[in-house]
């Protein structure tokens, strides 16, 4: 399917995604047709479960990620539910919903109906992933919330289920879509799916970790109650000035679990095919990407600050280019991650 001669729902969510995530409108266009628009549209549905359970809470959030769910499997009469599903999601939106999310949201019935256009295996994959996403959605979303009676979620295992349920999912239904297209990744299926939901969760961690201040101003906290209190803190105390040192600690400690996912994460990628240089690079950016966060990140006050803590431009065309040279090449690709993750807690 050719840019040129794509249905117009398609070309919608080429249009959208740029808007929506930096990072997978840089690397959804390396992977090779129709791959790469079964992914791009699969992203875009997991972006609007996303966009529901950032910017609509209480029972009404609930109810739409179950009916996403629904719509995801492409039922009977799914054109005029996804209106309708439309119409009452604009209804209980924040108002502070970015106009970008809100676009999207406005688009679901294009984005089903660019995924009405993949073959049945690719539906299903996409269908699973979205039902397995907004039931975790649903069940952990309240959680999370900060407010007067102390929410949050409680430990590191209830942290790292959210990170599965909202990026882990996404690592599996990856590693179905690659192995369905590329027989080569098919063989080599026993060594991805193990290590698939870490590839999720390292990304999801490494998120989280870099957007403290930002969840906790939007009313949620992703980060164990049980290590903060290691440290004396709690979710609603952990931006108070005075407190900078202990929640740097707490921080660091949580930094140390983001470097053992992505640890996993890299064997992940060091175990899809070499001759698939499309999928690999599809990987090894965000993943590289992550690196380079984490390390930004670690230490440092001011990603408990006002302004957001970001790599430079700089930094992200360097991982572009240095992992497009060196797609192919294991052991320098081993070299450069052991020598990027060196300065991180273990």
């Amino acid at each position: 399917m050719s840019p040129r001669n794509e249905p117009d729902a398609v070309s919608f969510c080429r249009e959208v995604l740029p808007a929506v995530s930096r990072t997978f409108a840089l690397n959804i266009p390396v992977l090779p047709g129709p791959l790469d628009t079964a992914v791009m549209v699969a992203y875009l549905l997991c972006r609007i479960a996303d966009t529901l359970e950032d910017e609509a809470h209480g029972p009404a959030s609930a109810a739409l990620l179950t009916e996403l769910a629904r719509l995801s499997t492409l039922p009977e009469g799914w054109q005029a539910d996804a209106k309708r599903f439309t119409q009452e999601a604009l209804r209980v939106l924040r108002a502070q919903t970015p106009a970008a999310e809100l676009r999207l949201l406005e688009g679901t019935p294009r984005v089903l109906e660019a995924l009405a256009v993949h073959e049945a295996p690719v539906r299903g994959h996409v269908a699973a992933c979205v039902a397995t996403m907004t039931e975790g959605m649903g069940r952990m979303g309240d959680k999370g919330r900060v407010s007067g009676g102390g929410l949050g979620l409680e430990s590191l295992e209830e942290t790292m289920r959210y990170c599965y349920y909202v990026a882990g999912t996404v690592g599996e239904m990856l590693t179905r879509l690659f192995t369905w297209y590329s027989p080569a990744v098919a063989e080599r299926a026993e060594k991805l799916e193990p290590r698939a939901v870490a590839f999720g969760n390292a990304l999801q961690l490494v998120n989280i970790l870099k957007d403290v201040r930002e969840d906790l101003e939007r009313g949620s906290c992703w980060l164990p109650r049980t290590v903060l209190a290691e440290y004396g803190l709690t979710p609603e105390s952990l931006l108070q000035p005075d407190k900078r040192d202990e929640a740097m600690k707490a921080h660091g400690k949580l930094v140390a679990v983001a470097h053992r996912e992505l640890r996993q994460a890299f064997e992940y990628v060091m175990a899809l095919p070499r001759e698939e240089h499309g999928i690999r690079l599809f990987c090894l950016w965000p993943l590289f990407l992550a690196v380079m966060t984490l390390r930004k990140v670690y230490g440092n006050k001011a990603v408990l600050e006002k302004q957001p803590v970001k790599i430079s431009r700089r930094t992200v065309k360097w991982v572009l280019g240095s992992t497009k040279l060196l797609v192919a090449r294991d052991s320098v690709l081993k070299m450069m991650f052991a020598a990027l993750t060196a300065p991180l807690p273990a």
